[in-house]
């Protein structure tokens, strides 16, 4: 199942057909400083996807073995409905690809379990995970998948992508140049199409420095 070059399109498509929920304030222009554009929204609900989590790893650090540009990624929990204060003592879970377009925990790499994390917001509603910069696989744009749950329970599952100016800065470097850009513009890609100034992540620095960003969920809590 979780190869370079195997596109599940499909399996990652969207939750409903409805564009995001807009709270207080809402706006959909992208900010400067490495962050994500929607203000104060109800952030677009999308599948699982393909290749969710097997097991709960609890980390901040989720590279394990894995190389690439260093991606510290800020992910920011707010409640919406309440004028997106923060939304403290929630589990935040991410995962994505590798350099080479590899899931771990599925096909040949079913044994391995980098790019996986899970930590829970702080007072700010905030987690912060060290990872690596995403690679592709076929039919769909680089993105990173995300899961909210409170007390157990899941209250939002999503997934952001990357301006293809720094794909391309990122893929065209490193241990990523071998497979080139990734085909598939985030516009062209279902998931993103009629959403992306909601699910659109746009970091600062360098495939030398490594590059920071910030991600804001909005959840109706």
């Amino acid at each position: 199942m979780g190869g370079a070059g195997v596109g599940f399109a499909l399996g990652c498509g969207r939750d409903s057909s409805t564009g995001p929920s807009a709270g207080p304030a809402a706006t959909a222009t992208p900010t400067p400083g490495g962050t994500s554009g929607a203000t104060c929204a109800v952030t677009p609900s999308e599948t699982l996807g393909p290749f969710p989590s097997l097991t709960e790893l609890l980390r901040s650090d989720i590279r394990e073995n894995r190389t690439g540009t260093v991606l510290t990624l800020t992910i920011k929990v707010v409640n919406a409905s309440a004028g997106c204060a923060p939304v403290a003592n929630a589990n935040v879970e991410i995962w994505h690809v590798d350099a080479a377009g590899n899931y771990s925990q599925y096909g040949t790499q079913a044994g391995q379990t980098f790019l996986r994390g899970i930590q829970t917001t702080n007072a700010s509603g905030e987690v912060t995970f060290t990872t690596i910069y995403p690679g592709w696989y076929q039919g769909r744009a680089t993105h990173i998948h995300l899961e909210v749950k409170i007390a157990g329970r899941p209250v939002k599952a999503t997934q952001f992508a990357f301006p293809e100016t720094v794909n391309n800065t990122v893929h065209g470097s490193g241990v990523y140049a071998s497979r080139g850009n990734n085909p598939l513009s985030n516009l062209a890609d279902g998931i993103f199409a009629d959403s992306l100034s909601f699910q659109l992540v746009t970091p600062t620095g360098s495939p030398a420095s490594g590059y920071t960003a910030t991600f804001q969920v909005g959840i109706s809590a």
